[in-house]
């Protein structure tokens, strides 16, 4: 059966579709644009989910929300491809990298959005959240200083994972070849042919 992606431009949404073009799963999508005002999901998607977020994937009668769940139920609807590594130390990783993603990465660049919207109000929280991210960073190049991808040697849905944090840090968050290792893996995960197709799956996005 198709899984249908509700996918809201410029979102967290695009790894969903990205991480269906590396499993092959048959899927369709249904877009969703930004009020340009807010920049806020449409009501629409309220009728998919009350929390009205997206993403969003429709799959044999049931909705499934946040990118990390949906990520684990398309790694075992395919059979387990992209998932946990066999090594336990890889596999430790995977989940660890999985789950940091949106629990310790987005919130300081979620932040520093905030702040910047708020000119000079903002301004006395910019330098102790930039310190916070700079750390993230620091840690994500020194950890692949010594492997190709955040679990391992293989590429994982981990990877998939943390790209939306990454790119974040690319476009705002002062990420550049300063950090050779990450912007080297940014460049990498780019160049694959399913991030390609994703991004002609989900229409413009800023942040490739």
């Amino acid at each position: 059966m198709t899984i249908t992606v509700h996918h809201l431009e410029n979102s967290r949404s695009q790894r969903v579709l990205w991480l269906l073009e590396e499993l092959d799963l048959p899927y369709e999508v249904i877009r969703y644009a930004r009020d340009r005002k807010t920049m806020l999901a449409p009501p629409e998607l309220r009728r998919v989910h009350p929390l009205g977020k997206s993403p969003l994937i429709e799959d044999e009668g049931r909705v499934v929300a946040e990118t990390g769940a949906i990520a684990e139920y398309l790694v075992e609807k395919a059979d387990g491809r992209l998932g946990p590594p066999g090594n336990r130390e890889a596999a430790l990783r995977y989940r660890h990298f999985l789950h940091y993603a949106e629990g310790s990465m987005m919130p300081p660049l979620l932040a520093i959005l905030v702040v910047n919207r708020l000119g000079l109000l903002g301004r006395p929280a910019r330098k102790p959240l930039r310190a916070m991210l700079d750390r993230h960073l620091d840690w994500l190049n020194l950890e692949l200083a010594d492997r190709p991808w955040f679990a391992g040697d293989m590429f994982t849905a981990a990877d998939v994972m943390m790209s939306f944090p990454v790119e974040i840090s690319r476009h705002r968050g002062g990420l550049d070849h300063g950090r050779p290792h990450l912007m080297d893996w940014l460049e990498r995960i780019h160049a694959r042919p399913a991030y390609g197709r994703a991004l002609l799956a989900g229409g413009a996005y800023a942040y490739a």
